[in-house]
């Protein structure tokens, strides 16, 4: 096998996978109960009319035919008119996406940062009363829930002292503001849900930076190079980092992959408008080419972010082609 038929048959089982949950949300999206053009529709009115506005969302017709239809339009990146905003639901998903994208990005560059340095100083007083405390607390941090985490911000930040806002991504003078007063806006809005959502996620990449860190210092090849005149820095750089990012790196796609998807319970708590707000609603409303849409987005992201950390994972550490191929 080459190189090029592994990355092949990796994007083919993406597109397979892909395929498969937008099928699966289908399905399940229309057997459950209810019915989306009911909030339209008066028991005054007719059944000829509801008949008429059934027919109008094309939901007349038999399951297998939305299906196909719902696949020949995919294909031409059509995914239909949102019930609930009456536009094309790709317009509405990028008046939400950008929220998303911009925490997920800013979160998982905080989570990687926090997690390093703290694990880098963790080490460094190793089997202290410090890092006695660092390694309980960062238990602690990751299973507290983001809804809990999210409430305690908000106390002691918001209503306490009154430093940062407590919800939304813009203040209501947002348009009178200068070019600088709005980042200076935005930005104090995203400091309390980067928190909830990165520290959490820090806490989990310092057990796995700490950990990798360690094994690796204890491998015979770091005590042949320190007896052969090498510096810690350049050990350090060129080989115990590099050979301890493998994990770190498969557990950094699967939760870029997630905030990218949307992170409900955060925008829920914070009023912000992002992907896992849009989907939850969507659902509530029934807003059938909406929920699809933002299904497809999600695993999209989530299969992309797992891609493209898996090449770097090769890129780092070219033995990980030797074992593949082999």
């Amino acid at each position: 096998m080459t190189k090029e038929y592994l990355i092949l048959k990796r994007l083919l089982s993406s597109l397979l996978i892909l395929f498969l949950v937008i099928t699966l949300v289908f399905v399940l999206i229309r057997i459950s109960p209810g019915d989306p053009t009911q909030k339209y529709i008066s028991p005054k009115l007719s059944s000829q009319l509801a008949e008429e506005v059934r027919k109008s969302y094309g939901l007349d017709e038999p399951i297998t035919i939305q299906y196909l239809n719902f696949i020949k339009n995919i294909f031409t990146g059509d995914f239909g008119i949102s019930y609930e905003y009456r536009i094309p639901v790709l317009k509405v998903i990028l008046e939400f996406l950008p929220v998303t994208l911009m925490l997920a990005f800013l979160s998982i560059t905080m989570q990687l940062l926090l997690g390093y340095f703290t694990a880098l100083f963790s080490v460094r007083r190793k089997n202290s009363l410090i890092d006695r405390l660092i390694r309980k607390s960062s238990v602690i941090l990751y299973v507290t829930p983001g809804f809990v985490l999210g409430l305690i911000l908000v106390f002691i930040f918001a209503v306490q002292f009154e430093i940062f806002p407590s919800s939304g991504f813009k203040s209501f003078y947002y348009d009178e503001l200068t070019f600088i007063g709005r980042i200076k806006d935005i930005a104090a809005h995203l400091i309390l849900p980067l928190l909830t959502l990165s520290i959490p996620g820090a806490a989990l990449f310092y057990n796995y930076f700490r950990d990798g860190i360690e094994d690796v210092m204890n491998k015979d090849f770091v005590l042949y190079l320190k007896a052969n005149g090498f510096s810690d820095k350049i050990i350090f750089r060129k080989h115990i980092l590099p050979n301890s990012l493998k994990p770190i790196l498969s557990v950094a796609g699967i939760e870029l992959g997630f905030l990218l998807s949307g992170t409900l319970v955060t925008e829920v708590i914070f009023s912000l408008p992002g992907m896992g707000r849009l989907m939850m609603s969507s659902i509530l409303s029934r807003d059938f080419p909406l929920v699809i849409a933002c299904a497809f987005i999600s695993a999209l992201f989530i299969i992309i972010s797992n891609f493209v950390f898996d090449l770097i994972k090769v890129k780092i550490d070219r033995r990980i082609w030797k074992e593949i191929l082999s």
